[in-house]
């Protein structure tokens, strides 16, 4: 057994991770349904105007406006109807003097016309129509480059592809756009007592929950897990798996990271790599480390599922972010008091799970293994490391998954 080096801030942990992780620079072309979410990688310059032609914002009646001029309620202007005009289409006939078109929204404005006299404002007799309010030159029209002027640059590289980004690229006709890859994450639980699912266990054994837990917080921040094996209690079969694992982007082990005689991550980095850090003043979550191996970073989680995966929110998926080069995650905070009396850990800063009933919050922490203390939990609080305790009723911060 061996005592942890000098653990380090929370703060301090965020810190050091950020200044070795690198955005990718790969890049990649994608259907443009499948680049949701992802992050555009060249500047974006329009190639036509949006809309491309002078359409009608309202269903109505094309008109010259000069036309309308002195309309009232009880003194409407009557004007001839010589045609349609319809979205998806080009209107045949030319206003004139004294005439008008039938017209849908959308529709390209004929020739001729300067306005669109909304139906509301109107009442047809057959092939008239009276015109009871006065309408502008260019009253209810869609300009032409009105959205989007060709040649301009609408989306900057770096931008994050949202629903309405997506909508801008599609009005430029596109198929495919140019994105940053996703950073590969090697996924690598460790144990002799972790089996994959599906395999029957043996006395002392468990089914790797980690593994699942870890890929799901990567694949939901813009990265794509890769799953490499589990690695087995020895400094062979550890180095091994982790060559093979440093062809991805990062690594990111569960289990080994404490202090035990079996616990030997530490033991395989040194001399191979460089530990920038073993040991957390967090709770859950104390026994992570962070290294750098042939230039790869390399962050040892928790074997415990419930450490592994608070500590996944805490540094992994801020990591994994900013390789994707996705803007950092705020998650939402609700205010509520806490059910009952929680002691804190001195020392060291404390997350515990809570879920909320009412306007309470319920702490639902079991211990590190226990997987339900995450999955019956709406969220977190955060207990500083000067925090003796938290007594029933006092208002508290709940940031939710």
């Amino acid at each position: 057994m061996r005592p942890f080096r000098a653990l380090l801030s929370y703060a301090e942990a965020q810190a050091v991770i950020d200044k070795h992780i690198v955005p990718i620079t790969r890049t990649e072309t994608v259907p443009l349904d499948d680049a949701v979410g992802r992050v555009l990688a060249d500047d974006f310059i329009a190639t036509m105007d949006v809309p491309p032609f002078d359409r009608a914002a309202m269903d109505g009646y094309a008109v010259r406006a000069r036309d309308t001029f002195g309309a009232g309620q009880f003194k409407p202007k009557v004007l001839d109807i010589t045609g349609e005009a319809h979205a998806g289409g080009k209107a045949t006939a030319r206003v004139s003097a004294g005439k008008c078109l039938l017209i849908s929204t959308g529709a390209m404005m004929p020739s001729g016309a300067d306005a669109v006299v909304m139906v509301e404002d109107t009442e047809r007799e057959g092939d008239t129509v009276k015109i009871f309010k006065a309408v502008v030159p260019g009253a209810n029209i869609g300009k032409r480059g009105e959205d989007i002027v060709a040649s301009s640059t609408i989306l900057k590289s770096g931008t994050f592809l949202d629903a309405g980004k997506i909508g801008v690229l599609a009005s430029q006709g596109l198929t495919g756009v140019m994105v940053y890859e996703k950073p590969n994450v090697a996924v690598l639980p460790t144990g002799e007592e972790v089996v994959p699912g599906g395999k029957k266990l043996k006395p002392g054994q468990l089914y790797d929950i980690n593994s699942h837990t870890i890929s799901a917080v990567v694949s939901t921040n813009g990265g794509k897990p890769v799953r490499v094996g589990i690695a087995g209690d020895t400094i062979e079969s550890l180095k091994k798996t982790i060559q093979e694992a440093l062809k991805n982007d990062i690594v990111v082990l569960s289990g080994g990271s404490s202090v035990g005689t079996r616990d030997l991550l530490v033991d395989v980095i040194e001399g191979w790599g460089q530990v920038l850090f073993h040991g957390i003043q967090v709770k859950p979550g104390k026994p992570t480390i962070f290294a750098l191996v042939e230039g790869k970073p390399l962050m040892g989680m928790p074997g415990y599922p419930t450490s592994c995966l608070i500590n996944a929110y805490h540094f992994l998926l801020p990591a994994v972010r900013k390789m994707a080069r996705l803007p950092p995650r705020t998650g939402e905070k609700v205010q509520a008091k806490l059910s009952r009396r929680v002691p804190g850990s001195t020392g060291r800063r404390q997350f515990l799970t809570v879920k909320i009933v009412g306007d309470e919050a319920v702490p639902v922490y079991k211990e590190s293994g226990a997987i339900t203390s995450i999955a019956a939990a709406d969220g977190y609080i955060e207990m500083a490391e000067n925090i003796d305790l938290l007594e029933k009723g006092d208002p508290v911060t709940v940031t939710l998954f």
